[in-house]
């Protein structure tokens, strides 16, 4: 199947590559990932001015309503210059959260500020075992009179330093899929957040819960029902976050193959070649591979449809395939491309990190042999 891009969708990808082009340099980036905060606000603030945060909200909470496919466009451009900040967590992970559990209330409060850029959110999952299992959520929430009260650990929790909200995943049952989602506030007694010093410069946490307080209302969607919730999210933000790596990558192989027009060894340039261009035809068959499945998987999101199967062989794929596109970067360019002056060492870090959240090529692949049946 071919996907080509509506008329809007090219207009929204034009503008964004101009628009992040200008705003998003790679020395920015690198100013980014030693900061304590890790963006800017007035880039935030001008990213909500074109309405990217509203993207996926639906029109009656302040958004622009749009579809999934519109999501990976953008997402995209945003990886092809390793955008820092936290679009992601909060319009990802924390919308479609909201999107998929809360009431309407809910709805109406949170995403109606996080369209406007004014309120920003993130998932916490991840503990101790480092697995994307509702098994493996260990932190409890006991329902005392009309709170409940949570009580454990979360790791790398993407960006709960500037989060404003933190939508907790909390064992409230014995059953393994007695799950339950809980909004609470960042400033929350009790609470303490630990920024991880970390490879790529992003911002993940440590979020530890002593006794918070959580208000009944807080609850998002009904007890012991966060984990259709949480793997529905899950497999989304797969998808989209090999949006992100197809940007990365087409800019990896667009940098490759300058290289190797125009370096010359031997009075010719080195993509003269055979072995540098095999190189260079690998590099285009990862990158097209993953943009097709994941245009696939979006698309099936989009309609309607099951998409397991598909986010799951796509970010299977994308884990492996984007690592490998960068290492083959690295051979064509040579030993300046790891030192930090040079781009291309800003795409190996996004590549290591975007290879293991939301489950590695191998925790997808167990996914794709059950959707078989095996």
């Amino acid at each position: 199947m071919e996907y080509k891009l509506s008329s809007e969708q090219k207009i929204l990808r034009e503008s964004a590559h101009k628009f992040l082009a200008k705003e998003c340099t790679s020395d920015f980036v690198r100013e980014m990932a030693v900061d304590q905060k890790g963006f800017s606000d007035a880039l935030w603030d001008k990213m909500a001015e074109l309405g990217w945060m509203s993207l996926l909200i639906p029109e009656e909470y302040n958004g622009s309503g749009v579809n999934f496919v519109d999501l990976t466009v953008l997402l995209s451009e945003m990886g092809q210059v390793c955008l820092p900040g936290p679009f992601f967590s909060s319009v990802v992970q924390g919308g479609l959260a909201v999107l998929g559990a809360g009431s309407e209330e809910q709805k109406k409060e949170i995403l109606s500020g996080l369209a406007d850029g004014k309120r920003k959110l993130t998932l916490a999952w991840i503990e101790e075992e480092g697995q994307y299992t509702l098994e493996s959520v260990k932190l409890t929430a006991e329902q005392r009179d009309d709170d409940f009260v949570l009580s454990g650990n979360k790791l790398f929790v993407q960006d709960a330093h500037v989060a404003d909200t933190i939508i907790c995943a909390a064992r409230t049952g014995d059953r393994p899929e007695n799950v339950s989602l809980f909004l609470v506030d960042s400033k929350s007694a009790g609470m303490a957040i630990q920024l991880f010093e970390t490879m790529a410069g992003d911002k993940q946490c440590e979020v530890s819960f002593n006794q918070v307080k959580v208000p009944k209302a807080n609850l998002l969607g009904e007890v012991n029902q966060g984990g259709a919730v949480l793997e529905k999210v899950l497999l989304k933000s797969a998808v989209a976050k090999c949006a992100e790596m197809n940007g990365g990558a087409k800019k990896v192989l667009d940098m490759a193959v300058d290289y190797a027009k125009g370096r010359k060894q031997f009075g010719r340039p080195i993509g003269a070649f055979q072995a540098v261009q095999h190189h260079c035809a690998n590099m285009l068959t990862y990158a097209d591979t993953i943009k097709y499945l994941m245009f696939q998987a979006a698309w099936k999101i989009d309609s309607g449809q099951p998409f397991e199967m598909e986010a799951s062989i796509c970010k299977a794929w994308g884990s492996d395939s984007y690592r490998k596109l960068v290492a083959l970067g690295h051979q064509i360019i040579g030993g300046m491309s790891f030192m930090e002056e040079y781009d291309l060492q800003l795409y190996f870090k996004q590549a290591k990190t975007a290879e293991q959240i939301f489950g590695n090529a191998d925790f997808h692949r167990e996914i794709v042999a059950r959707e078989m049946g095996m």
